[in-house]
């Protein structure tokens, strides 16, 4: 997503380096390219843990490309925020156009590596359309909300930190209101969130150690 912040600290670092031991045997063996998913409540730090994985793995020649959930939202954040103050029971994962990043990703698992995807600008509170090729990438990352519900996955990593957890990275990237309608949008996110830790592979903890579930 353009116009999205990065924050990246020691503990995203130091799970990433946990998550690249427990799986580099396996991505060095594949057969296809291998796929990751990043998932969490709002704040947890999956951007930040995703472009740390790719980071770690590029130093061993393995080239990932990161697919972020957000481009595949329905409308543009600052729409889609209306839109929640509008029915706040539009907050879920029908917000998300999830089965297109399924199918982008299998798409290229199929050997079809040019796909178009949806690219939202932020700021200009947009959605276009990129083309990218990902012939030469071994490593795909999905990071998102609920990206552990994604099909054609290889590894699922949870990061298991609650909205009391995130505050501080809310507030650090500064891209909604901290008030009581948020709480209710997380509450909401995280009663639905909160059933896929059971379909990782890899939860990380509060204390950001990377454990196999």
């Amino acid at each position: 997503m353009k116009g999205d912040i990065l924050i990246i600290d020691e503990n995203h670092r130091k799970a990433a380096k946990q998550v690249v031991d427990m799986i580099f045997g396996k991505i060095c063996n594949r057969e296809n390219k291998y796929i990751i998913t990043i998932a969490g409540e709002s704040g947890a730090g999956k951007s930040e843990i995703a472009a740390s994985i790719a980071e770690i793995l590029e130093k061993e020649n393995i080239k990932s490309f990161i697919f972020g959930q957000d481009d595949y939202f329905v409308y543009p954040p600052k729409t889609n925020a209306r839109q929640r103050e509008k029915d706040i029971n539009w907050v879920g994962m029908q917000e998300v156009k999830l089965d297109l990043l399924d199918q982008n990703i299998k798409d290229v698992l199929d050997g079809n590596y040019e796909i178009i995807k949806p690219l939202v600008d932020f700021n200009a509170d947009k959605i276009g359309k990129e083309t990218v090729n990902l012939k030469d990438y071994d490593v795909l990352i999905a990071e998102g909300t609920y990206t552990t519900t994604l099909k054609n996955v290889d590894c699922r990593v949870f990061i298991n930190r609650n909205k009391l957890d995130t505050l501080e990275s809310r507030k650090k990237r500064a891209r909604e209101k901290q008030d009581e309608f948020l709480e209710k949008i997380l509450t909401i996110e995280h009663e639905i969130i909160s059933k896929h830790k059971a379909l990782a592979d890899i939860v990380i903890t509060k204390e950001w150690d990377a454990t196999p579930s």
